[in-house]
């Protein structure tokens, strides 16, 4: 197995599922490590738009697939109780064959909170909600009948069985970059953090923030995986990446210089990025393709980079 994995970041606005599922399948294929939805329930960008709900769509590819990991690129900790939340990752987890990827986050897209009648609190109320959840869900991983009584949420012996299949259990990744509190709900509870795009030019500065908190709280900062999600713009000559970078830019500038913090050029040149990265500690990608699922790009990337790595 590449000892740097490699996942890639789904479309789920205005697209036929049929070219999703079809997707999955290929990177499963190709030995990608994993696939990834966003949580979103309505479009971005254009919030009437067609959007396919996240965790109904990873059930539906973990019956198509067979070796691929599923996951959500974050869980927003507002839309599912954590006690429900633990039963359908651990439900998941069995029946993929202990494939569930599982990584959250404390929401954001207020829009989406107010259409669909959640409430939005403010930022620190939802971290502490987030670590909330992360602690009922770990137990009901966990222990037989875990009780806990907290701020916001609360279980009593609350079973959870079966048990997911990842011993001890699915690792909890959480995506975020926010200084002061989420980082700090990092550094105490995550098994692996994931730093998002838009803070991806500020990596090394978020890693040492990250790095203080373990030291606050007693932990080993080996002790956490180092994620990353970011953009890749691959090419085969550097006549065809001016254009793709101008392509990718268009698209993802949302998350800034892309040719500053992401995988992009030749063959040659994303291998060397990567190992640029692996030496800060990035073992893992949650990838946004420029020419999101195009199979020519997948195949490309699977078998001049992914294999060098």
């Amino acid at each position: 197995m590449s000892r740097i994995k490699f996942g890639v970041m789904l479309r789920q606005q205005k697209i036929d599922f049929s070219q999703i599922r079809e997707t999955a399948e290929l990177c499963d294929l190709l030995g990608y490590h994993s696939v990834w939805f966003y949580d979103h329930i309505l479009g971005m960008g254009a919030v009437e738009m067609d959007i396919y709900e996240a965790w109904t769509s990873m059930a539906a590819l973990a019956g198509v697939t067979e070796e691929i990991k599923i996951g959500t690129m974050v869980l927003c900790n507002s839309f599912r109780p954590p006690a429900l939340l633990a039963k359908m990752a651990s439900t998941l987890d069995v029946i993929s064959d202990g494939r569930l990827e599982f990584a959250m986050g404390a929401g954001w897209f207020e829009a989406e909170y107010k259409a669909y009648g959640y409430e939005f609190p403010d930022t620190k109320t939802r971290i502490e909600q987030l670590s909330e959840s992360v602690k009922i869900i770990r137990a009901m991983w966990t222990e037989e009948k875990p009780s806990f009584s907290g701020n916001h949420y609360s279980i009593n012996e609350a079973h959870c069985n079966p048990k997911p299949i990842q011993d001890p259990h699915p690792p909890i990744m959480i995506g975020g970059a926010g200084e002061k509190h989420l980082l700090r709900v990092v550094a105490e509870l995550a098994d692996e953090w994931n730093c998002p795009a838009n803070h991806a030019e500020a990596f090394d500065h978020k890693l040492e923030v990250l790095k203080a908190h373990c030291v606050d709280v007693g932990r080993d900062i080996k002790d956490i995986g180092i994620s990353q999600q970011t953009v890749c713009v691959l090419a085969k000559d550097e006549a065809e990446l001016a254009e793709k970078l101008e392509k990718g830019q268009r698209r993802y500038g949302f998350f800034g210089d892309i040719s500053k913090f992401g995988i992009v050029g030749t063959p040659e040149q994303c291998i060397e990025k990567i190992l640029e990265n692996e030496k800060k500690g990035i073992t893992k990608y949650t990838v946004f393709f420029s020419d999101i699922m195009n199979q020519e790009t997948l195949r490309f990337f699977a078998k001049e980079v992914m294999s060098a790595v």
